[in-house]
C-alpha cells in the first residue's frame, strides 16, 4: 500500500519525484524518502518521518540535481513508522538502492542468509533485506541487474513492486513486480515508473501495466520488459492511453479531496450511467462479453469485495434476488479465500474493487476461477490487475479518487450494480418491458437526486457539531437499509474515530439494545416503504431508553415523533435508496472529522488501496 515513484530524463529529478509522492500520500504518510542519482556522483538519499511536508522541508534548500531518482511515500508493514525505516533503503556501499510497496513473507531467512555472508541491518524492514540480497547476487555472480533481481526474487515469498537503482547504471531505473500495483509511463525525454496513475499524470497519460514476475528498467527514451529467464518481452507489451484528465487530481477550490469528490458524485454517477444506458434507454455492455444464453443458466451469483466494495455488494444482493430471481451470496473476499463450500457451476462471480488491485478481491476471483467459475470485475481503472484477469470486465467511470474514504467510486459501484441487474433481470426475462424500462428511468434520474441531497450539506454540516463529542454511534436498518447502515458505519469510524457500528434493525432485541442509555446516538436509516413500520418500531425503542435519535428517510415519510433529528432525501425507487441515502453520512462523517481537528483525506493507519494481506 506504499506510494512509489521513479523518474529518468533530462530534467532534476527532485521535484518530478515530490510532485508525484503528493499525488501518491494517499497511499501512505507514515514517512517518506527520495533518492536521487547523477553520473559520477554519490548518490542523495533524503527521508523524513511522518507527513510529507516534512521530507519536503528538509529537501528545500538542497542543491543536489541528478536526473535519475525514486520516491517512496511509506504506510509500515514490517517495523516502526521513523526515518530509519523509511524507504529508500541501501546496500552499505550504495550499490543498489531501492524501494518496495509488498510484504516479503520469508525476509527472516534471507536475513539469516545474508547476516552469515557478513552483511548487516540497520533497519526493521524487509524492504532492506530484498535490496541487500540482490546486491550481494549482483557481487556474487558478477552479472548484470536482469540475472541478480531474478535471482533474489525466486527466492523471495510474498508480494513486491520494486524500483532500483545500480552504481554501475546510472542513467538507469530498474523494476520488478508480483502481487503488488506497478505502472511504467513513458513521457518526451523522460520515463516514468510509479504504484498508480496519479502520479504521472501531470507529465503523461502513455503508460504500461507491468505483469507479475516481469522486471525491466526505463532510461530516458526507453523502456525494457524481462521475463524471469531474462529475455526481452518488450514488444509484447501495449502501451496503453489513460484517459483521466491531468487536473481531475487537482484540489481546486476544495480544502480537501474528500469533499470535492462528495461533490463530482452526480457527474461521476451520469458518467458511469451514460456509459451503458443509451438513448433509447436500453442497458448495453458492448464490452462484457457475457451472451445472453451464458446468462439464462445462471442459477447463482457470488460477489466478492472487501470495506465498502463489499457493501455496494450487499445492495446488489437485495437487488438481484428481487429482480432477476438469482440467489446471491455476497462474501467478504478477504474471509472467502479461506472457505471450502462447494460453488455452483452454473453461478458467476462479480468482484467489485476501486482499484483492482485489492489482494484480498483478487484471490477470491482466482479462486473462484480455479473451480471454473466465470468472474466478472467491476472496477475504476482500467488495465488494473484484476481487470486483466478477470473474464469480463465492467467500469466505473468515477476518476480518479485521492481520498482514503471512499465516497463517488462507491456511488459508481452502486450504479453499474443497479444496470447490470436490471440488464440480468431482463436477460432472463424476469422483469416486464415496461417495468424494466420505469426502472431504467429511475436509475437515469439518479444524478440530479444527488444533486438535490448534496445541496443540504448545511443541515448535516449543523447536526455534525452534535457528534464530535460521542465516542459509540449505532447504526440500524432493515433490508437494503442495513446495507446502507453498513457503509455509513464504516465511513463514520475510518475519517472520525468514533466507535460507530451497523446493525439490522431486527437484532436490536437480541442483545444490541442493552447498550442504549442516554445520550447514545443512533442513527436509524428508513427508506423501504414495507419495512417503516418496523423501523420506527425500533426507533421508539430506543427513544423510549433515551438514545438520541437520527431519522435518515425520504421526503413525506412521518418519522418525526419517533426520532429527534431527521435527514430527508428526495423521494426515489427504494431498490436505489441507498445512491441517496449514503450522502448525508458522507458528509456527516467529512464535518465530524473537522470539527475534531482531523484530516479527513487521511485517516490514521490506513491507506486507499490494500494490496497487501
Amino acid at each position: 500500500m506504499c506510494g512509489i515513484v521513479g523518474y529518468v530524463g533530462k530534467e532534476d529529478a527532485t521535484p518530478i519525484l515530490l510532485h508525484g509522492l503528493e499525488k501518491l500520500e494517499y497511499r501512505g504518510y507514515d514517512s517518506a524518502g527520495i533518492a536521487v542519482r547523477n553520473h559520477g556522483d554519490d548518490p542523495l538519499i533524503v527521508k523524513a518521518e511522518g507527513k510529507l511536508t516534512n521530507l519536503i522541508e528538509k529537501v528545500s534548500g538542497m542543491t543536489f540535481t541528478g536526473t535519475a531518482g525514486l520516491g517512496h511515500s511509506r504506510w509500515s508493514t514490517h517495523g516502526k513508522s521513523n526515518e530509519t525505516n523509511a524507504h529508500p533503503h541501501c546496500s552499505d556501499d550504495h550499490n543498489v538502492i531501492g524501494v518496495h510497496n509488498g510484504i516479503i513473507e520469508n525476509y527472516q531467512e534471507l536475513k539469516d542468509k545474508l547476516l552469515r555472508k557478513k552483511y548487516t541491518f540497520y533497519s526493521e524492514t524487509d524492504t532492506e533485506v530484498i535490496i541487500k540480497l540482490i546486491d550481494y547476487y549482483y557481487k556474487k555472480y558478477k552479472i548484470g541487474p536482469v540475472d541478480a533481481i531474478n535471482k533474489a526474487l525466486v527466492r523471495a515469498r510474498g508480494s513486491y513492486a520494486l524500483g532500483l537503482m545500480f552504481k554501475d547504471y546510472p542513467d538507469q531505473v530498474w523494476f520488478a513486480k508480483k502481487g503488488s500495483p506497478l505502472i511504467i509511463a513513458k513521457g518526451k525525454d523522460a520515463c516514468y515508473l510509479a504504484s498508480d496513475v496519479p502520479a504521472i499524470l501531470k507529465q503523461t497519460n502513455k503508460v504500461y501495466y507491468v505483469d507479475d514476475y516481469e522486471i525491466g528498467y526505463i532510461k530516458e527514451d526507453e523502456v525494457r520488459f524481462f521475463d524471469l529467464n531474462g529475455d526481452d518481452i518488450t514488444n509484447k507489451k501495449e502501451l496503453v492511453t489513460i484517459d483521466w484528465k491531468a487536473d481531475a487530481t487537482d484540489l481546486g477550490k476544495y480544502q480537501y479531496y474528500m469533499e470535492k469528490e462528495i461533490d463530482e458524485q452526480p457527474e461521476a454517477i451520469k458518467r458511469t450511467i451514460d456509459a451503458y444506458v443509451d438513448e433509447e434507454g436500453f442497458i448495453k455492455f458492448p464490452e462484457l462479453g457475457i451472451t445472453k444464453e451464458y446468462l439464462n443458466s445462471l442459477e447463482e451469483i457470488y460477489i466478492f469485495a472487501c470495506g465498502s466494495a463489499y457493501h455496494a455488494g450487499v445492495v446488489a444482493e437485495y437487488l438481484i434476488e428481487d429482480l432477476a430471481n438469482v440467489n446471491v451470496r455476497c462474501e467478504l473476499a478477504s474471509e472467502f479465500k479461506y472457505r471450502n463450500y462447494k460453488m455452483n457451476p452454473r453461478s458467476l462471480a462479480i468482484v467489485i474493487s476501486q482499484s483492482g488491485e485489492t489482494k484480498d478481491t483478487y484471490e477470491a476471483m482466482m479462486k473462484a476461477k480455479a473451480n471454473g467459475i466465470k468472474t466478472l470485475a467491476i472496477c475504476n481503472v482500467k488495465g488494473s490487475t484484476i481487470t486483466r484477469d478477470a473474464d469480463f470486465n465492467c467500469y466505473t467511470y468515477a476518476g480518479p479518487e485521492i481520498a482514503v474514504a471512499t465516497t463517488k467510486a462507491y456511488s459508481c459501484q452502486l450504479a453499474v450494480l443497479y444496470l447490470f441487474t436490471l440488464f440480468l433481470a431482463r436477460t432472463k426475462y424476469a422483469l416486464e418491458r415496461d417495468k424494466y424500462y420505469e426502472l431504467v428511468n429511475e436509475v437515469k434520474a439518479l444524478p440530479e437526486k444527488v444533486k438535490e441531497t448534496i445541496k443540504c450539506k448545511r443541515q448535516v454540516q449543523k447536526l455534525s457539531s452534535r457528534f464530535t463529542e460521542k465516542t459509540n454511534v449505532f447504526f440500524i436498518g432493515r433490508g437494503i437499509d442495513y446495507a446502507i447502515c453498513m457503509e455509513g458505519s464504516l465511513k463514520l469510524k475510518e475519517i472520525t474515530y468514533i466507535n460507530s457500528n451497523a446493525y439490522a434493525a431486527g437484532e436490536l432485541k437480541h442483545g444490541t439494545i442493552s447498550l442504549i442509555q442516554h445520550g447514545v446516538a443512533i442513527i436509524a436509516i428508513a427508506t423501504q416503504p414495507d419495512l417503516i413500520e418496523k423501523t420506527v418500531s425500533n426507533m421508539v425503542e430506543v427513544k423510549s431508553r433515551d438514545g438520541s435519535v437520527v431519522a435518515l428517510t425520504t421526503k413525506d415519510t412521518e418519522v418525526e415523533d419517533s426520532s429527534k433529528y431527521q435527514i430527508y432525501v428526495p423521494k426515489v425507487n427504494p431498490l436505489f435508496a441507498a445512491s441517496l441515502a449514503i450522502i448525508p453520512i458522507q458528509q456527516l462523517a467529512y464535518y465530524v472529522s473537522l470539527n475534531k481537528g482531523l484530516n479527513p483525506d487521511k485517516p490514521r493507519n490506513l491507506a486507499k488501496s490494500v494490496t497487501v494481506e
